[in-house]
C-alpha cells in the first residue's frame, strides 16, 4: 500500500503544475488584452471630429427674404453654396431639356425636394477647377443658359445648376439638405 500512495502524489503533483501553468497564461493573456485596449481607446478616440468640425457639419438658413428668381450665397463646411428660388419660367425651361443631351444627365426633379421644386441649392464650387461661379449676386452674368457662369475658365450652367458648356466635367454638387419649417433649410 506504501507503494500505492508513492505512485498517486507524482500525478497529483503534475495536475497541480498545469493548473498553476494554465492560471499564468490567461492572466498573462488578460493582462496584455487590457495593455491593448487601454492602448486603442485613447488612439481611436483622437480620429473623432473635434468640436469645431462638428459644429460645421450643418448649416440652417433663413430662406424667406428670398423671392422668386433670387439667388443667395450662403457657407456649409467653409464652402460658399448656392440657395436660388427658380420662376415658373425656369422650372419649365429646365424640364424642357432633353436629358440626354447633357453631359451629366440629370432632371431638375433629381436635384431638389419633390414638394420644393422651385429651391434649387447646390455647392457653389465649379466642378472644372474649382472656382466660385456668378450667378447669384445682382447683376452678375448667369451665362449663356441663364444659371451660372465661372469666370476661371468658361464653363456655363443652366437655370438648374447643370453643366452645359465648358471644360467642368459635373452638374454643380448638390448637398445633403431639408426644409426644418417653410422659410429654414438645413443643409448637411
Amino acid at each position: 500500500m506504501a507503494e500505492e500512495a508513492v505512485t498517486d502524489a507524482p500525478e497529483l503533483a503534475a495536475g497541480d503544475g498545469v493548473r498553476r501553468r494554465d492560471f499564468i497564461n490567461i492572466a498573462a493573456v488578460s493582462v496584455a488584452g487590457v495593455g491593448g485596449l487601454s492602448t486603442l481607446v485613447p488612439l481611436i478616440s483622437q480620429m473623432s471630429p473635434s468640436a469645431d468640425v462638428l459644429a460645421q457639419s450643418s448649416t440652417e438658413v433663413d430662406i424667406s427674404a428670398i423671392e422668386t428668381g433670387q439667388a443667395i450665397k450662403a457657407v456649409f463646411r467653409s464652402q460658399p453654396v448656392f440657395i436660388r428660388n427658380l420662376t415658373p419660367a425656369e422650372i419649365t425651361e429646365a424640364n424642357e431639356v432633353a436629358v440626354a443631351s447633357l453631359r451629366d444627365p440629370q432632371t431638375l426633379a433629381e436635384r431638389t425636394l419633390k414638394s420644393k421644386e422651385n429651391w434649387l441649392i447646390t455647392m457653389a464650387v465649379c466642378t472644372h477647377l474649382g472656382c466660385v461661379p456668378l450667378g447669384a449676386g445682382e447683376g452678375e452674368s448667369r451665362g449663356e443658359f441663364g444659371g451660372y457662369f465661372c469666370p476661371c475658365h468658361g464653363s456655363h450652367y443652366d437655370t438648374a445648376a447643370r453643366i452645359r458648356k465648358g471644360p467642368a466635367p459635373l452638374n454643380l454638387e448638390v448637398p445633403d439638405y431639408e426644409f426644418v419649417s417653410d422659410t429654414v433649410v438645413k443643409i448637411g
